[in-house]
This record gives C-alpha cells, sequence and structure tokens, in this order.
C-alpha cells in the first residue's frame, strides 16, 4: 500500500470514526445517568433521518433549517419516549427495563417500515457536502472534514455544559446516586428528560450525518450503527463522555484499516467490532476510560 491510498483510508477511517463517536455520546449519557442501555437509540438515529428527508422533499425550507427542526424534532421524541417506556418502570428490575427498550426498539423499527415503507430511499445532499477536494492522488468530499469538525464542537460543548453549568452538575449528581440528589432538591425527572434529549438530539445529528455519507436510507438503518456506538461506547468506557468518542474513533479507524490492509476480509468488516467488543470485556471489562460502577438497585 502506498502512502497516498494509506492517506485516503485514514480520511475514511476519521470520517466514519466521529459518525460513531457522535451517537455512541447519546448512549453513553443515557447510561451515565439511569444505568441503562438505550437499545432503542439506533432507531432514534433512523427517525431523525426520516424527519428530515421528509422535510427536505415536502416542505419549501432551506436544508439547514430542516436540519435544525430535525435534531430539535428528535429530541423532543426522545424525551415522550422516556416518559412513556423507562418512566413507569424505573423502579422496576433491570431486566425490565431492558426489554422494554429491545420492544420499543422492534416498535419502532415495523411502524417506520409500516409509515414510511421498506423501499430504500435516497436521502437529498445539500452541494456543500459533496463538493471534492483533490490532494495529489488523493480525492475528499468535503463531508468528511465536516464531521470531524462537528464532532470535536459538539464534544468541547458539551463538557463545557456537564462540569461548568448547574444543570451539567445536577447531571452528574444524578448519576451518583439520582435518589441522593433528590432529596438535595434537584428535580431528577428533568434532568432525566434533558439527557434524553441531549442523546436523541445527538443520535439525529449522527444520523443526518451519516444520511449525507452513506445516502440510502431504510426504516432498519438504524440496527447496525446502533449495535457499533454501543460497541465505542463499551470500548471507550461506557458512562464517560470523552470514552465513547475514543471508542468511536478506534472502532471506525479499525474498520477501516482492516478492509485496507487486508481485503481478504472486507465481508468480516461487521464482525470486527463484535471481536473488539469481546476481547475488550475480556481485558478491561470497564472499557478504556471507564470506571468501576455501583450498580443501582
Amino acid at each position: 500500500m502506498n502512502f497516498e491510498i494509506f492517506i485516503q483510508h485514514l480520511f475514511n477511517g476519521i470520517s466514519l470514526g466521529s459518525l460513531y463517536a457522535l451517537i455512541a455520546i447519546g448512549y453513553t449519557m443515557v447510561y451515565g445517568i439511569l444505568r441503562l442501555i438505550n437499545f432503542a437509540h439506533g432507531d432514534i438515529f433512523m427517525i431523525g433521518i426520516y424527519t428530515a428527508f421528509y422535510g427536505t422533499i415536502f416542505t419549501p425550507l432551506p436544508w439547514w433549517l430542516v436540519f435544525i427542526l430535525a435534531i430539535l424534532f428528535t429530541g423532543l421524541f426522545g424525551i415522550m419516549l422516556e416518559k412513556a417506556v423507562y418512566k413507569p418502570l424505573r423502579n422496576s428490575p433491570r431486566i425490565s427495563i431492558l426489554i422494554s427498550a429491545i420492544g420499543a426498539s422492534f416498535l419502532l423499527e415495523n411502524l417506520a417500515i409500516v409509515v414510511c415503507g421498506g423501499r430504500p430511499k435516497a436521502f437529498p445532499i445539500p452541494d456543500m457536502f459533496s463538493r471534492v477536494f483533490h490532494f495529489g492522488n488523493v480525492s475528499v468530499l468535503s463531508l468528511t472534514f465536516y464531521i470531524p469538525i462537528i464532532t470535536l464542537i459538539i464534544l468541547l460543548c458539551l463538557l463545557y455544559f456537564i462540569n461548568k453549568t448547574k444543570t451539567g452538575m445536577a447531571m452528574r449528581a444524578v448519576s451518583k446516586d439520582y435518589e441522593a440528589a433528590s432529596l438535595m432538591g434537584i428535580d431528577v425527572n428533568k434532568i432525566i428528560s434533558i439527557t434524553f434529549f441531549i442523546g436523541s438530539s445527538l443520535a439525529c445529528t449522527g444520523g443526518l450525518m451519516w444520511g449525507l455519507k452513506f445516502p440510502q436510507i431504510t426504516p432498519l438503518i438504524g440496527i447496525m450503527p446502533g449495535l457499533k456506538c454501543f460497541i465505542a461506547a463499551v470500548v471507550g468506557g461506557i458512562g464517560n463522555i470523552t470514552g465513547a468518542v475514543v471508542g468511536g474513533f478506534i472502532l471506525g479507524l479499525g474498520e477501516i484499516m482492516l478492509v485496507a490492509f487486508l481485503p481478504a476480509l472486507t465481508g468480516y468488516r461487521d464482525a470486527f467490532a463484535f471481536v473488539l467488543l469481546i476481547l475488550i470485556l475480556l481485558i478491561k471489562p470497564t472499557g478504556i476510560m471507564g470506571k468501576n460502577l455501583t450498580e443501582k438497585v
């Protein structure tokens, strides 16, 4: 492999890793607050994509406004999902909430098939994301630069929000012990709703970038990215926002480089994520940046 081809794959790996990181942050935020693996996260990702798709096709609004409205709508949808599916079971055994999350995932997927149809649709790509830059023999889409920049900006804003604002401090308090936080006057329900809003908005943001990068969308589009971003969160240390970003980059770069250096294993690209998950659980179960967490009962 020559240097130019390596750079080409490196750009692709950073772009894909940024996408995984963006979506994995939503997983890790919800887990950090509720110790809940929100298996419907990939389907919230899908809802965000379809909201933007239909908004772009059937309204006269500019694409950037449609994208903003889709992110806000998906954030509100995440709150409604938490109120309807998770809140009634908050004091139930963990297995009940897990089953509820899986059920919500199947419901959203099949509902989307009924409403949107099962045929793949072409996601519209604005011109600014489809420009191609040439560096010698290396060709890079402008979107490849936008995705890591957006991910980095969101990460920095989120870290500031969590570490420097009163709401962020309340979120950290709830993540330690929401019963004690409630006794200290923190509105736990409000904090959980904010967490789901942010997590779902990030899922939608990642979904929009995914739709621009892979512009064929279906109602089941969120399944594999959802699983991989869960793996990225576990690899980085689930419950740790920076760890989720690190895990996303490791997974994205690993997938691309596997195909680049071992083309014969291209058909096993998805398997790489699951092998990595098994290795991490065997070697360092808390993830690269994770800490031992006490389970809430």
